[in-house]
């Protein structure tokens, strides 16, 4: 039984994403007492608010309670237009929805994959500003920025890269102990 549940939230749908490819890698080698999850957003709609006046979708309240149920998140987000996903900002929009939105006091971590140089810096910056307005507790360190990031994985997206592996492992226990820490 795993003492830390994390789950994970990639904003990319991309069959071969590497930002996914990426949360399996973290999946399949976690800290002992910690667990990995990846949630599923491909199937939540875009936001509508006459939808929400009807209530939630029955796919965005399973996210919310996904979510309601980890001690902390871990968000996988590409660059796009120097920001995060849109896929990504779509669920965070449709979870953050009063009542009793689960953010709330939620450590959160994030990384990001980008076959350019920047690693996601400048979406990572950007999530970063709305979790912190959405009461999310981001972890500082360590930030995960992982560039050229397709010569980290095989054509199965395998991670090959050891370093980066353990940069997965140095996230997942720093994520872990905050958690605990303001649990």
């Amino acid at each position: 039984m795993a003492d830390t549940k994390i789950l994970g939230i990639c904003g990319s749908l991309r069959r071969t994403s590497l930002n996914m490819a990426a949360l399996r890698a973290a999946a399949a080698n976690t800290p002992d007492g910690v667990e990995l999850q990846i949630a599923d957003i491909s199937r939540v709609p875009l936001y509508d608010n006459d939808v929400y006046e009807e209530g939630f979708p029955p796919v965005v309240e399973t996210l919310r309670d996904q979510i309601r149920d980890a001690d902390a998140l871990l968000f996988a987000t590409p660059e796009y237009n120097y920001s995060f996903s849109g896929v990504l900002k779509n669920a965070i929009d449709w979870v953050s929805r009063p009542p009793d939105h689960p953010f709330t006091g939620k450590a959160v971590g994030m990384l990001g994959c980008s076959a350019g140089m920047s690693g996601t810096m400048r979406a990572q910056y950007h999530l970063r500003q709305v979790m912190v307005f959405l009461d999310m507790r981001p972890v500082n360190k360590p930030e995960l920025f992982l560039p050229a990031a397709g010569n980290l994985f095989d054509e199965n997206g395998d991670l090959t890269d050891d370093v980066t592996g353990e940069r997965l492992n140095q996230l997942l226990n720093s994520l872990a102990t905050w958690s605990k820490k303001i649990a």
